[in-house]
């Protein structure tokens, strides 16, 4: 149980980590679920414009605090994917 533990957190850490918009657009679609919209650069761009709030540098994009955000916002938007 605690190696389970163990990489729980480890997870959890990788996933606050802080990375660039090519970085986080790798690992949002490689574990995306094949229902949902597959991100494209152009649509982290306009994600980006659209919710600058959520952003304090370029190299901001964690997957815990943009995944479920851009997940909605793709789903809910017409964008070239």
């Amino acid at each position: 149980m605690k190696t389970l533990r163990k990489v729980k957190k480890i997870q959890e850490d990788l996933n606050a980590v802080k990375t660039n918009a090519e970085d986080f657009l790798a690992k949002y679609n490689s574990n995306l679920p094949d229902a949902f919209p597959r991100a494209s650069a152009e649509a982290l761009e306009k994600f980006r414009a659209t919710h600058a709030s959520l952003f304090n540098g370029i190299n901001d994009w964690t997957i815990e605090k943009h995944r479920k955000k851009v997940m909605d916002w793709l789903s809910s938007n017409t964008v070239t994917r």
